[in-house]
């Protein structure tokens, strides 16, 4: 059995940015020291939100895994994983092999569809669909796969296109980079494993793996392959202390935040509770004026949603500013508001009317069940004050 260590997180209590690198490396020196076969970071751009603020500390994936070729000498090198839609595959390819280079053949390259929402928004990316991003990865892999065996490509698809895409320098070894795709999905992501991936890393309860993997080999015989030529993986998180006793404790910390106990979850009650759930008393412990990271995080998605949805209707011309209005009620003038940091230049007039309305709105409405309606007299005050920091008119 190999071990991989993946290292999701970059912000340490008293590690200032100009020493962060140095403190990611002692993490990868370690479990190089210990017997890991390969160090893994994540492809974001945001932290996740099951493990901290979308502002915390994000380091570039290869980027890092390049220093971090410098800094080992026996682990495997990868992604877990790699977002196919943030990069162009023939450019993805020559990046990994520049690692695999740089390493002396310890590169591998993690993939999957991509799944990060705001961070595509945030950043531009085109998010797509469920189907077109898998789409969208079944093409690059017709790309990829080939440059990192050290082929040439021409490739004309509906996304992707190149025309004799080289790779210089080859990748170190013969047989090329090593791919592995990760995801457990048995319509899309085992099929595209099956075809094209030396490894799957399932994304499953513990329970589910035999099925998983029976429905990988059922993938690879479909397509003339020996099951047994692709390698399987577990992806899986630890709550690690120096005793059973310290890990028991930090388990039991982080679950009584969101009224749970960590012995009365099953793996999928956990999971869900990691990934939103806070606990009414995190909720109700907010101060006034402000948001919980839980809290920031869904209500960005939700006005993410909103934008994604209303920029696809078909709407008639004097509706075409529509999603502009909907979509910008929770910025501020002053550049503090979300999910776009708008500022008073770029917000419209009617866009500007909006935001006061969502306000007033959300004040008075008698008809939630979580708090009553302010007064008249109430919410203008409460209007007036936000004027007077600029957030409104």
């Amino acid at each position: 059995m190999r071990l991989g260590f993946q290292i999701p997180d970059f912000t340490y209590d008293g590690v200032p940015n100009d020493q962060l690198f140095d403190a990611v490396a002692a993490q990868a020196i370690a479990a190089e020291e210990s017997g890991w076969d390969t160090v893994l970071v994540m492809d974001h751009f945001y932290q996740l939100p099951m493990l901290g603020e979308p502002q915390n500390n994000m380091l570039e994936c290869y980027s890092l895994l390049s220093a971090l070729a410098v800094k080992t000498s026996k682990v495997q090198l990868s992604a877990l994983v790699t977002g196919n839609t943030y990069r162009n595959p023939a450019l993805l390819a020559k990046t990994v092999t520049t690692l695999d280079v740089i390493s002396s053949g310890r590169a591998m390259l993690g993939i999957g569809c991509g799944w990060f929402e705001l961070e595509h928004v945030s950043y531009g990316f085109d998010y797509g669909t469920f189907k077109s991003r898998f789409d969208r990865l079944d093409e690059a892999m017709e790309i990829i796969a080939p440059m990192l065996r050290g082929e040439r490509v021409t490739y004309s698809g509906e996304y992707y296109n190149t025309v004799d895409a080289m790779n210089f320098p080859s990748p170190i070894r013969q047989t090329g980079v090593p791919i592995m795709v990760g995801g457990g999905g048995e319509k899309r992501t085992l099929p595209i494993a099956a075809r094209y991936a030396d490894e799957s890393n399932l994304i499953c309860g513990a329970d589910e793996i035999p099925h998983k993997v029976s429905v990988l080999a059922q993938h690879c015989e479909s397509i003339g392959r020996d099951p047994a030529s692709i390698g399987v993986s577990w992806l899986v998180s630890a709550i690690v202390g120096e005793t059973t006793e310290a890990a028991n404790n930090k388990a039991a910390a982080l679950f009584a935040d969101r009224d749970a106990t960590w012995s009365a979850l099953d793996e999928d009650t956990t999971m869900s509770n990691l990934l939103y759930n806070l606990g009414e008393r995190y909720n109700l412990s907010v101060a006034r004026g402000t948001l919980t990271s839980e809290e920031r995080f869904k209500v960005n998605e939700h006005i993410i949603q909103t934008i994604l949805m209303l920029d696809r209707l078909p709407l008639p011309k004097n509706l075409q500013r529509v999603p502009e209005y909907a979509s910008t009620h929770h910025e501020t003038l002053t550049g503090t508001g979300y999910p776009r940091g708008l500022v008073a230049a770029q917000l419209s007039i009617p866009a500007r009317i909006m935001a006061i309305a969502d306000i007033f709105e959300a004040l008075t409405a008698s008809d939630r069940p979580y708090k009553e309606g302010k007064r008249l007299s109430e919410a203008v005050a409460m209007l007036a004050e936000f004027r007077d920091r600029g957030h409104i008119d």
